[in-house]
C-alpha cells in the first residue's frame, strides 16, 4: 500500500527518501536517512527497525547489496517486507518478500531506486525513476517530482492519504523532514506546498542550530 524512492544527489551527496501511501503517517514509519551513509525505505507490513539496522550495516562498511543480504540472514519475517536502500556510493539494492501486497514492482536508475506494493500497475516504479532522472534542482524538489510522476502513472491502487520527504546532508539530523500524515486530498501536493514554504528558510534553521549567535532573525511578530 506504498510507493517510494530512495536517492542520492551526486553533486551535494545529500540522501533522500520520498514516500506515499493509503496508510496514515507513512513517512514517520518508513523513511530513514543518515548523512554520509545512505537512505532506506522500509515498507509493506512495515518493520521500522529495519531502516536504522540497514543504515548501521552500511555505516560499518557494507554496500547496499551486502546490507540487504545481512538483513536476509539476520531478520525475521522478511517475506512480508519491502526494503529499499541506497549507499554512500549511490549503489542500490532492494528486497521484496514473497508476501508483498498486490501488484508490486521495482525499478532503478542512476543514484535512484523505487519500489512499491498494491500498485495500480507495474509501471509506477519505472515512472518514478524516470521522473527523478529527468528532474533538476535541490534533492527535495527532485524527490517530489519523482513521487508525482508515480502518482500520475497510477500510483497506488487505492486513494493516497499520506506522504513525506526526508533529506540528510552534513549534520546528524535531517535537514528536510516534511510530512502529511493524513489527508482526504492529495498529500503529495500538501508536502510540496510545505516544501515551498520551508525551502527558503532551510539554511536559516541550520544556522540557528549550529551557531545561534550568528543566525538570522526569526521574522515573526515580537522578534527583535
Amino acid at each position: 500500500m506504498t510507493f517510494s524512492l530512495v536517492a542520492k544527489c551526486e553533486n551535494t551527496n545529500m540522501f533522500g527518501v520520498a514516500i506515499a501511501s493509503s496508510s496514515p503517517a507513512v513517512a514517520a514509519r518508513c523513511s530513514y536517512t543518515r548523512a554520509g551513509v545512505g537512505a532506506v525505505s522500509s515498507q509493506n507490513v512495515t518493520d521500522p527497525s529495519l531502516g536504522p539496522l540497514t543504515l548501521d550495516y552500511i555505516e560499518k562498511g557494507s554496500s547496499a547489496s551486502q546490507a540487504i543480504n545481512q538483513l536476509r540472514e539476520t531478520s525475521k519475517n522478511l517475506e512480508f517486507r519491502q526494503v529499499l536502500v541506497i549507499d554512500r556510493n549511490g549503489q542500490t539494492a532492494h528486497h521484496s518478500g514473497k508476501n508483498s501486497l498486490g501488484i508490486w514492482a521495482d525499478a532503478s536508475g542512476i543514484n535512484v531506486l523505487s519500489a512499491g506494493n498494491l500498485l495500480a500497475n507495474k509501471g509506477v516504479s519505472e515512472a518514478i525513476v524516470h521522473g527523478f532522472e529527468k528532474s533538476s534542482g535541490h534533492l527535495a524538489d527532485r524527490l517530489i517530482s519523482a513521487l508525482m510522476a508515480g502518482l500520475h502513472e497510477g500510483g497506488e491502487a487505492g486513494p493516497v492519504h499520506s506522504a513525506g520527504i526526508k533529506v540528510s546532508h552534513t549534520v546528524s539530523w535531517p535537514i528536510v523532514d516534511l510530512r502529511c500524515d493524513w489527508s482526504e486530498t492529495c498529500p503529495i501536493e500538501m508536502v510540496s506546498d510545505a516544501w515551498k514554504v520551508y525551502k527558503p528558510q532551510m539554511d536559516a534553521y541550520l544556522k540557528r542550530a549550529l551557531d545561534p549567535s550568528k543566525a538570522p532573525s526569526y521574522g515573526v511578530p515580537g522578534d527583535l
